[in-house]
C-alpha cells in the first residue's frame, strides 16, 4: 500500500510541475537571453530558470513550510520535517533557449535521503510522468489518458537504442565523445536529447533501451531515476554503485549490465 504521505507529496509535486511548465511554455519572452553561466560559458541559466524555481519553491512552501530544498538555481535549505525537495526547474535550458521542444520540469521528494515521489513535466510534448516509490510509474499525454509505464522488453545490446548527454566543459566533452565513438558500433544507435529527465522518462516509457551520462547532479536525475525504476528499468552508476555524478546508467534489465560493463571498460566515468 502506498504511504499517504508519499501520495500527498506527489500531488504537490504534480501541481508545482504543471504550473512551472505553464509559466515556461506560455511566458517565454521573444527576446529570452542568458542571465548567467555555470560550469562554462556555454552552460547557461536564463531568467526563466530562476522564475520557475521561485514559483516551485513558493508553492511547495505554502503547503509544507518545514520541508527542505535542493534546487539547481540556488534553492537550498535543510528543513526540519525529514522531507527534501530536489528541483530542476528547467532541465534542457539550452534547448529552451534555442526554441527546441525537449526540456522539462523535474521535481522529486526525498524522505530521509530516499526518493519517494517524482514528477517530470514535458510541456512541449504535452506529457507528464510520475511515480511514488513502490507504486509503479505512470504517464499521461495529450493523445492518451493516464497509463502505467513499462520499459521495453530486453533486447540484445547490438539492437539497443541508447541515449546520452555531453558535459559543457570542453575536456570532459572530448572524453565523452571518445566513449560514444567506441560504443556506437556495438549498439543499434545513440541519441542525444539534451535533457536527462526526458531521457530517463523515455527509458521508462519504452522509447529507449538505455541511457547513460557522466556529470549529472541530484536535481537532474532524482525524479527520472525513480520513474525509470518504477517502470521496471535498472539504474545505477559504476558497478555496484548508485547513480552519481561519476556515472548514471538506466536501461532495460537485459541491456543494463552489458552497457554498464562497457562503460566501465571504456572509462566513461573519468578523463
Amino acid at each position: 500500500m502506498t504511504d499517504p504521505l508519499h501520495t500527498e507529496l506527489l500531488e504537490i509535486a504534480k501541481e508545482a510541475a504543471r504550473r512551472a511548465g505553464e509559466l515556461l511554455r506560455d511566458g517565454r519572452p521573444a527576446d529570452l537571453a542568458v542571465a548567467a553561466t555555470k560550469s562554462s560559458p556555454i552552460d547557461v541559466v536564463t531568467e526563466m530558470d530562476i522564475a520557475a524555481e521561485k514559483l516551485i519553491t513558493t508553492l511547495i512552501s505554502g503547503h509544507r513550510p518545514d520541508d527542505g530544498f535542493l534546487g539547481e538555481e540556488g534553492a537550498s535549505s535543510e528543513g526540519g520535517s525529514g522531507i527534501r525537495w530536489v528541483i530542476d526547474p528547467l532541465d534542457g535550458t539550452v534547448n529552451y533557449l534555442y526554441g527546441l521542444p525537449t526540456w522539462a520540469v523535474s521535481i522529486a521528494a526525498e524522505q530521509d535521503g530516499e526518493t519517494v515521489a517524482g514528477v517530470v513535466e514535458i510541456p512541449m510534448r504535452g506529457e507528464t510522468y510520475h511515480a511514488v516509490r513502490g507504486g509503479g510509474a505512470w504517464g499521461s499525454g495529450a493523445r492518451e489518458g493516464e497509463h502505467a509505464l513499462s520499459c521495453r522488453p530486453a533486447a540484445p545490446l547490438d539492437q539497443a537504442l541508447v541515449s546520452t548527454g555531453f558535459n559543457y566543459v570542453t575536456e570532459v566533452r572530448a572524453h565523452q565523445a571518445d566513449v560514444a565513438q567506441r560504443l556506437i558500433p556495438l549498439l543499434r544507435d545513440i541519441r542525444r536529447s539534451g535533457s536527462a529527465a526526458v531521457d530517463l522518462c523515455d527509458v521508462a516509457a519504452g522509447r529507449l533501451d538505455g541511457y547513460y551520462e557522466r556529470g549529472l547532479h541530484p536535481w537532474d536525475l532524482a525524479a527520472g531515476d525513480l520513474i525509470a525504476r518504477e517502470a521496471g528499468a535498472l539504474t545505477g552508476g559504476r558497478p555496484g554503485e548508485r547513480p552519481a555524478r561519476d556515472l548514471t546508467v538506466a536501461a532495460t534489465p537485459g541491456v543494463f549490465e552489458p552497457l554498464q560493463r562497457l562503460l566501465e571498460d571504456f572509462g566513461a566515468w573519468h578523463d
